[in-house]
C-alpha cells in the first residue's frame, strides 16, 4: 500500500541514513530490505521455479523413460512418489524453519532437491528413478513453503501482494513451460536432462543465496508434530500402494494387498489419536468439524485426482496413439493449461469482487466431468482441433473450482486455524493427485495387457515382439507389419481413455457433493488467493497472520490510491483533498515533510502534493517553518481521526476475526498495515530527518 494519493502504485526508492531509521519491528525489516531484495527475490523463485516445473516437465518424458527403462505398469509411481515426500515433509520444512532460521533449511533444501535430481539422472531402472523422485520430492517441498515464508521475512506487508504475485507467475509460466521444455530435451538431447536442467539453476540459486540473502533470526518455538506427520503420509502411501499394485503386480485378494490395506486402516486410527493429543497437530481434527472444509476437502482430493491423473497421462496418449514428438506433446497441452489459468483468474476475481462463490465449485465440478466424457471419446483418428476444444473444456472445469475451494476454507475457519485449513485445503488435493495417478495407472496397466492380446489374437507377430514387449515398450509398435500397427493404437488409446471413462463418476460426485455447500458470506478481507495456492500440488504452510497479511495487502495493492484516502476522509467525516489527507497523515508519522522533496521521493505529481500543502495551510491545519509543514493543534486532531478511520476499514474487513479475544499479532499487523498506507518509511520527508512520530 504505498503512500501516494493520486492513483498510481509505483513508488521511489532510496537509501535511508541511518540516523532516520525507524525502531521496532519495522527497523528490523528495514535493515534488509534495501537493493539487494530484488535479487534475493530473484534467489527464492529459482529455488520455487526448480520445485514448481518438476510437476509438470516429467509428464512429457514419461513415454520415452517408459520405454527406455521398461515398467509402464508403474509410470504413474515416477509422478506419485514426488508428491506423496513433498506432501508429506511440508508442514515440517515450515516448522522448521519457524524455529532454526529458514536461511540455512532453504539451502539444505535445494541440495537435497539438487541431489536427487542428478541421482534421477543416473537412474539406470524404474525401481531407482522412483526412489530418486521421493528424494527429490522431500527437496521440492521445503523449496515450496521455505521461499513463500522467506518473503515475509524480506518485505513488510505492504509489498507482500507484489512480490507474491511474482511467485504466482511462475507457476502459471511453469505450467506452460514444463510440458513444453519436457518435450524439447527428451526430443533434442535426453530424458535425462529433464533432471539434470536443475542442476545449473539450483547451483546458482545456492550462490546467490549464500551471497546476498540475509534475513533476521526470528525463532518461533513450535511443538512439532514429527509421529503426525509420519502417521498421515504412512496412511497416504498405503492407500497409494493399494490402489497402484492391486489388480496388477498382486490380485485383489492376495495376503499383500489385504495386509497393505489392513495397515493402512490401522495407521489412520492411530492418526487420529496421536492428533487427538498432538498440542501443534499437523492436521487439526477440529477442522473436520466444520461441513465447509469437510465438503472441500472431498472436493479438494476429486480435483487432484482427475487434474494430474489427466495431465499424466494425456502426453503417453498423445505420443504413443497420436504419434507426435515430445516437444509437440507439450505444445498439444496448452489449451487445457489456458482453460485452467483463465477459469481459476476469472473465478477468484468475480468472487472476490461480488462475494457470491458457490456456482464455481458447482460449475467447475460439472464442466470438468464433462471434460472428462470428452476425452473419453478421443481415439487415434482424433483430429487435433477436436483434442484442443477437449483438452480447453477439461482445464476450464478445474480452473473454475480449485482457486475458489482454497478461498471458502479462509472464510468458514476461524482466524486461529486459518493458515493449517488453508494448507489442508491443498493437502487433501495432493492426496487426490497422488492417488488419482496411482488408480489411472492401474486402470490403464491392467486393460492394456488384456486389449493388446485381445487385439493379436490369432495373428502372427514378427519375432522378438510379443504382447508382454508392446506393453512394457511401446516403441515396439513402430516394428509391427502395417497391417498390426492400427489394433496395437486401438489398444493403446482405448486403455488410455478407459481411464478418463472411471474417472469421470469421482467428478460426479465433486458435482454433488458442491451442492451442499453453504454459502456463508464472504469476509471482506478474503480475497482470491495467488496462483501458489491454486495450481501448486503442495500444501504451502503459512501461519494465520500471514495469510491474513497476505489478504490485506492484496486488497491495499488492488485499490486506486487516490480512492483508498477518499474513503478514509469520508469515513472520518471530512471535507478534504485525498492529497490533503495524505500529507496530513505524513506529517503525523514523521513530524514534518517538505513538500517539494516529497515530490521527488515519491511518485506523486508536484501539483497534486502543492494543492494538498494550500488546502492544509489555508484551513490552518498546518503551518510553515520554512520550506516544512507541521502540523497545527486541530491538524494533528484530524490526522488522528483520519489513522483511526484507516484502522477501523482494515479491522472491518476482518469481520469476526475481529472479536474481543482477537490476538495480539492480529492488532499488530493492522497496526502496521495502518501505519505503512500512513506513509512509508522509505519516503523520507528529508534526507538525514529523524523521525519524530510515532507510527501512523
Amino acid at each position: 500500500m504505498a503512500g501516494d494519493a493520486h492513483g498510481t502504485t509505483g513508488q521511489a526508492r532510496h537509501p535511508q541514513p541511518s540516523a532516520a531509521r525507524p525502531t521496532g519491528r519495522d527497523a528490523r525489516t528495514e535493515e534488509h530490505v534495501p537493493g539487494n531484495v530484488l535479487v534475493s527475490i530473484g534467489a527464492l523463485l529459482l529455488g520455487m521455479l526448480l520445485a514448481a516445473l518438476d510437476q509438470t516437465i516429467v509428464s512429457t518424458a514419461l513415454p520415452t523413460i517408459v520405454s527406455e527403462l521398461g515398467g509402464m505398469n508403474h509410470l504413474s509411481w515416477v509422478v506419485t512418489a514426488y508428491m506423496l515426500a513433498a506432501t508429506a515433509v511440508t508442514p515440517l520444512w515450515g516448522k522448521l524453519g519457524d524455529q532454526y532460521g529458514r536461511k540455512r533449511l532453504f539451502q539444505t533444501a535445494i541440495l537435497i532437491f539438487l541431489v536427487g535430481s542428478a541421482l534421477c539422472g543416473m537412474a539406470q531402472n524404474m525401481a531407482e528413478l522412483i526412489a530418486f523422485r521421493a528424494v527429490q520430492g522431500l527437496g521440492g517441498g521445503g523449496l515450496m513453503v521455505l521461499s513463500m515464508a522467506i518473503v515475509g521475512d524480506l518485505v513488510p506487508p505492504r509489498e507482500r501482494g507484489r512480490y507474491q504475485g511474482l511467485f504466482g507467475a511462475v507457476f502459471g509460466a511453469t505450467s506452460v513451460l514444463g510440458p513444453l521444455l519436457g518435450g524439447l530435451f527428451t526430443e533434442h538431447l535426453s530424458w535425462r536432462w529433464v533432471f539434470y536442467v536443475n542442476l545449473p539453476v539450483g547451483v546458482v540459486a545456492l550462490a546467490v543465496i549464500a551471497a546476498v540473502l540475509h534475513i533476521p533470526r526470528r525463532t518461533t518455538r513450535h511443538v512439532i508434530d514429527y509421529l503426525g506427520t509420519f502417521l498421515i503420509a504412512s496412511v497416504a502411501t498405503c492407500l497409494v500402494l493399494v490402489a497402484s499394485l492391486g489388480g496388477t503386480t498382486w490380485s485383489w485378494g492376495s495376503p499383500q494387498i489385504i495386509a497393505l490395506a489392513v495397515l493402512g486402516a490401522v495407521l489412520a486410527v492411530a492418526f487420529v489419536a496421536v492428533e487427538r493429543r498432538a498440542a501443534e497437530p499437523v492436521l487439526p481434527l477440529k477442522l473436520f468439524r466444520i461441513r465447509t472444509f469437510t465438503l472441500s476437502a472431498v472436493i479438494s482430493f476429486v480435483v487432484g485426482f482427475a487434474m494430474f491423473g489427466a495431465m499424466t497421462y494425456l502426453p503417453t496418449f498423445l505420443q504413443v496413439v497420436q504419434g507426435v514428438t515430445p516437444t509437440m506433446s507439450g505444445v498439444h497441452m496448452l489449451p487445457m493449461v489456458l482453460g485452467l489459468l483463465l477459469a481459476s483468474t476469472a473465478s477468484g476475481q468475480i468472487v472476490s469482487r461480488t462475494g457470491r462463490w458457490k456456482v464455481f465449485p458447482v460449475a467447475g465440478t460439472a464442466v470438468t466431468t464433462v471434460g472428462l466424457l470428452l476425452l473419453h471419446q478421443l481415439d487415434e483418428h482424433s483430429p487435433t482441433w477436436e483434442m484442443s476444444v477437449f483438452f480447453f473444456v477439461f482445464g476450464l472445469g478445474l480452473g473454475l473450482v480449485m482457486q475458489v475451494l482454497v478461498l471458502i476454507v479462509q472464510n468458514a475457519v476461524s482466524y486461529e486455524d486459518l493458515g493449517v485449513a488453508t494448507s489442508g485445503a491443498t493437502f487433501f488435493r495432493s492426496i487426490g493427485a497422488s492417488f488419482g495417478v496411482a488408480v489411472f495407472g492401474t486402470i490403464f496397466a491392467g486393460r492394456l495387457g488384456g486389449k493388446l492380446t485381445d487385439a493379436f489374437r490369432g495373428a502372427q507377430l514378427p519375432p522378438g515382439v510379443s504382447v508382454d514387449a508392446l506393453e512394457a515398450d511401446p516403441r515396439g509398435i513402430a516394428a509391427l507389419p502395417p497391417g498390426l500397427r492400427p489394433p496395437a493404437l486401438q489398444a493403446y488409446a482405448s486403455s488410455i481413455t478407459d481411464v478418463f471413462l472411471y474417472a469421470a463418476p469421482v467428478a460426479l460426485l465433486g458435482f454433488v457433493l458442491a451442492w451442499f455447500l453453504h454459502e456463508d458470506r464472504l469476509r471482506g478481507s478474503v480475497t482470491a488467493p495467488d496462483v501458489t495456492e491454486t495450481l501448486a500440488s503442495n500444501p504451502v504452510e503459512r501461519s494465520s497472520y500471514d495469510e491474513v497479511c497476505r489478504a490485506l495487502s492484496v486488497l491495499g495493492t488492488r485499490e486506486g490510491r487516490r480512492e483508498v484516502y477518499r474513503k478514509i476522509i469520508e469515513r472520518a467525516g471530512y471535507d478534504l483533498l485525498p492529497a490533503a489527507g495524505w500529507l496530513l497523515l505524513r506529517v503525523r508519522r514523521y513530524g514534518v515533510v517538505e513538500p517539494a522533496v516529497l515530490a521527488e521521493r515519491t511518485s506523486v505529481p508536484l501539483h497534486v502534493i502543492m494543492a494538498g500543502a494550500r488546502q492544509v495551510e489555508e484551513r490552518h491545519l498546518a503551518v510553515r517553518e520554512g520550506l516544512d509543514l507541521l502540523l497545527t493543534e486541530r491538524g494533528r486532531e484530524i490526522a488522528d481521526d483520519l489513522a483511526r478511520a484507516r484502522e477501523e476499514s482494515l479491522a472491518e474487513l476482518l469481520g469476526d476475526w475481529w472479536g474481543p479475544d482477537r490476538p495480539r499479532d492480529l492488532i499488530q499487523l493492522v497496526t502496521e498495515l495502518n501505519g505503512e498506507l500512513c506513509g512509508s518509511e522509505r519516503e523520507r520527508p528529508h534526507d538525514g530527518r529523524p523521525a519524530t512520530a510515532g507510527v501512523g
